[in-house]
């Protein structure tokens, strides 16, 4: 399998973005890494009509709009993760959720459980950002870990008017 790159100057550092031929499957922080289940040639590309359509994602973002167009996204991952990423793409821009409002979701249950499972699974995310794992906040609004940072995390929850507690 071959996949395609290309990196992003943000405001919060360079960007990495992965994808296939059909979809985005990786977006990283310059303090991550990602690591694919198959062995794959990756390929620089600055052609690649999926990163295009990312990186048209980010400008809007980072320019404080609501991202308009879709990207086919295909994170790789456990069954229960893919649960997870899925309840995440649920979360509208501007708003947030608590560890334990996914882990209702997830486990479609009045009361949370799995806390260890629904972090893991969150802090797993190969497609940071465009899967919104920076929206999901720790009990009463706490802002928790983020795997590219808190520093990171903060700047996103402001770019998006998102209240949170930072302890």
């Amino acid at each position: 399998m071959a996949i395609c790159y290309t990196h992003y100057e943000s405001p919060l550092g360079t960007l990495t973005l992965y994808a296939t031929d059909y979809a985005l499957v990786g977006l990283t922080f310059p303090t991550q890494s990602i690591t694919f289940s198959d062995p794959i040639l990756q390929v620089e590309s600055t052609t690649s009509p999926i990163l295009t359509r990312a990186v048209q994602w980010l400008d809007q973002y980072f320019d404080g709009q609501v991202p308009s167009m879709t990207i086919p996204l295909a994170p790789q991952g456990t069954a229960f993760q893919q649960k997870v990423w899925s309840q995440l793409q649920h979360i509208p821009y501007g708003t947030s959720l608590t560890y334990g409002e996914l882990s209702q979701r997830v486990f479609n249950s009045p009361t949370p459980r799995g806390a260890q499972a629904i972090g893991s699974a969150v802090g797993a995310n190969p497609i940071s950002l465009i899967i919104p794992c920076h929206r999901v906040l720790g009990k009463g609004k706490a802002l928790t870990g983020y795997t590219g940072g808190l520093s990171i995390k903060r700047a996103l929850l402001t770019i998006e008017h998102i209240d949170f507690v930072d302890k």
